[in-house]
């Protein structure tokens, strides 16, 4: 195939995958399974008729998409948001997707009459989750979650692929290696975890430190730059066997804690690249499975689907969360919202290259699994946040109008902030309300109208601030809109 004919088909399956996510929005279909079917649609089974049967490139797109998505979401994620739901999250990612795997797996081994360790590798594989799926479905249907549900689900599901790809490869190595001694992972695990979330600490500062002391002659450039400083954050922590996974998520999360040059376009980038990666992921893994192979596996993998679905990930979420008295109306949503995502189909080709036993029928295992979570999991969750009470209307409001190119100074960023029923400063003037250092109200959003704030402009109850400075003096002007007294 000529270079010319691979840039074409490639950008007719990008540009396929967004005309198609648009309609998946439209219907409340969760856009993976759209973009699943159209690299399915488009390989040798499917009208398309493209041949593809390379899980080795397969694996190397689909880690290093994972990779980006996991180092946007870290990016765009507030740690004021997620604080308060830290040791649940990691409870989950860890713990939660433990217990997941080995009833999973145990059901797996039964269901296909394979080995314990072929079961309990099928188990690893498909544990851990992809909110993604489900906030797209959420915004499509205007539901929001309570309290604290969306920063839990966001750290859970960015958090727990290290963990699956740890139990994964531990996994493969009984399969491939009956003579391995699973206590020998034990250490090994400890390690990896230390070395990345170190590594994501140090490597988050560090490129908070570059982007902000080298200074390039064009804008352009910082995107580039921040690209590679995730990438290299990624294989640097790999290439010590450190989880690369769970280094490019904290350093994400380390760096939208601080202030450096372009943040919001940064971000914004970030995002973009996100949606490139999980877009050209979805097709490419699509592409790699034959649909006329899974009818073998069909009704052994709903069976283990609905363990997954009713009983493994319930179990793991009621038994992890139990010590933090999360509500179980709480608890039975975040049950729910298991979904399985591209993690698992990526995870799926570790057993295919290293040619392990039953390795197709792996494959097509989880790819069922995974399209069975996706199409009853996804299209059924605002109905059941609905029916648990734990969803709230997600407020429809006007888009800012301004779009600034940069922000002075370097690591100011514009935020937007509500005046709450009964905050203690509504009824004052601006001029009198003492701003903290450094911030200014750019923006007033009012019934649907927008006004530049002068010193006289008095707040009301609903107002919505667009607010300029950095994170910090902008959290005290949260905290006092929320009336918390200065420490």
């Amino acid at each position: 195939m000529s270079g010319t004919a691979l840039l074409l088909i490639s950008s007719a399956l990008l540009l396929l995958g967004v005309v198609a996510s648009r309609l998946s929005s439209s219907l409340g279909i969760p856009g993976l399974l759209v973009f699943l079917a159209v690299g399915m649609l488009a390989g040798s089974d499917g009208p398309g008729g493209i041949e593809f049967d390379n899980a080795e490139v397969s694996q190397t797109l689909g880690v290093i998409a994972l990779a980006l998505i996991l180092f946007s979401g870290g990016i765009s994620t507030s740690w004021t948001e997620i604080r308060p739901v830290v040791r649940q999250g990691a409870a989950l990612a860890t713990v939660g997707v433990f217990i997941t795997a080995s009833i999973a797996g145990l059901t797996a081994a039964w269901a296909f009459d394979l080995s314990l360790e072929t079961g309990l590798l099928i188990g690893a594989i498909i544990s851990s989750t992809d909110a993604a799926a489900v906030f797209a479905v959420l915004r499509s249907r205007n539901v929001s979650l309570r309290n604290d549900l969306r920063p839990l689900l966001e750290l859970e599901s960015g958090s727990n692929d290290p963990m699956a790809v740890f139990l994964t490869i531990g996994f493969l190595e009984l399969v491939t290696n009956p003579a391995s001694d699973p206590l020998d992972f034990v250490p090994l695990f400890v390690a990896q975890m230390a070395i990345g979330a170190l590594a994501g600490i140090g490597g988050g500062r560090l490129a908070v430190w570059a982007l902000n002391r080298i200074h390039l002659d064009h804008d352009g450039l910082y995107p580039v730059m921040s690209l590679a400083l995730a990438g290299c954050i990624f294989a640097a922590t790999t290439s010590v066997q450190g989880s690369g996974f769970l280094a490019v998520y904290v350093a994400g999360i380390v760096m939208a804690q601080r202030r450096f040059i372009h943040k919001n376009s940064l971000t914004r980038f970030h995002d973009g690249i996100a949606w490139v990666a999980q877009i050209g992921m979805f097709v490419v893994l699509g592409l790699l499975v034959f649909p006329s192979e899974l009818a073998s596996v069909a009704w052994r993998s709903l069976v283990v689907a609905a363990v997954l679905i009713l009983v493994a990930r319930p179990v793991a979420v009621f038994l992890t969360l139990m010590p933090f008295r999360v509500p179980w109306r709480e608890r039975a949503l975040i049950s729910w919202v298991g979904l399985r995502g591209a993690a698992p189909i990526i995870l799926a080709t570790f057993p295919l290259l290293e040619a392990a036993p039953d390795a197709n029928l792996i494959f097509d295992t989880v790819f069922f699994i995974v399209l069975t979570s996706v199409a009853i999991q996804g299209t059924t969750i605002p109905l059941v946040a609905r029916w648990l009470q734990v969803s709230a209307p997600m407020e429809k409001r006007a888009a800012w109008p301004i779009r600034p190119r940069s922000l002075q100074p370097p690591g100011a960023s514009l935020q937007e902030l509500v005046v709450g029923p009964g905050s203690p400063i509504t009824d004052q003037p601006l001029v009198e309300l003492g701003l903290p250092v450094g911030t200014m109200i750019v923006l007033i959003e009012r019934d649907d109208e927008f006004t530049v704030p002068t010193g006289s402009t008095v707040l009301v109850d609903g107002d919505r601030l667009l607010i300029l400075g950095d994170d910090a003096s902008i959290q005290r002007f949260r905290e006092r809109l929320a009336g918390v007294p200065d420490h």
